[in-house]
């Protein structure tokens, strides 16, 4: 049987396929540039949606767990990263380009700062590395849209 560390691994790393692959497609495809930095955008949107979303049951729990956070507070977060994600896919290109690298940076930074008890070391570091990565991702594109106007 695998463990939960070994599957969140898996699947951590297996969610940045489509970070990398968008990215590389903007290089190696820069007809389809449109497309791919809306894909792009929506996938952002929607992890990042799905991250914020571990909050509501961390909020959830029976014992305060949260500390230093309130369960209310952990709620707000949730809410304020997920509509974050889904509103800068109405912003115009520029300014959602810089909403997602501000809003994981801000997600892996609750993460690590704020819930630092409640994740166990494995999760901080998988975190610390896969942000990483995406923001990398992020300003990759940001640094292509600069120059391809």
């Amino acid at each position: 049987m695998i463990s939960v560390e070994r599957l969140a691994i898996l699947v951590g790393v297996a969610g940045l396929v489509p970070f990398l692959a968008g990215v590389i497609g903007l290089f190696l495809m820069p007809a389809h540039a449109s497309w791919l930095i809306s894909w792009f955008h929506i996938y952002s949107a929607g992890i990042l949606a799905f991250m914020a979303g571990v909050y509501w049951p961390v909020a959830m729990q029976l014992e305060n767990r949260c500390y230093p956070l309130s369960p209310v507070v952990t709620l707000v977060i949730s809410q304020v990263l997920f509509l974050a994600g889904g509103l800068a896919l109405l912003l115009p290109l520029e300014w959602r380009a810089l909403v997602y690298p501000v809003a994981y940076i801000a997600l892996c930074l609750i993460d690590v700062r704020w819930l630092y008890n409640y994740w166990p070391l494995w999760y901080r570091r998988l975190r610390m590395g896969l942000t990483t990565v995406v923001v990398i991702c992020q300003l990759a594109v940001i640094g292509w849209m600069s120059l391809h106007p």
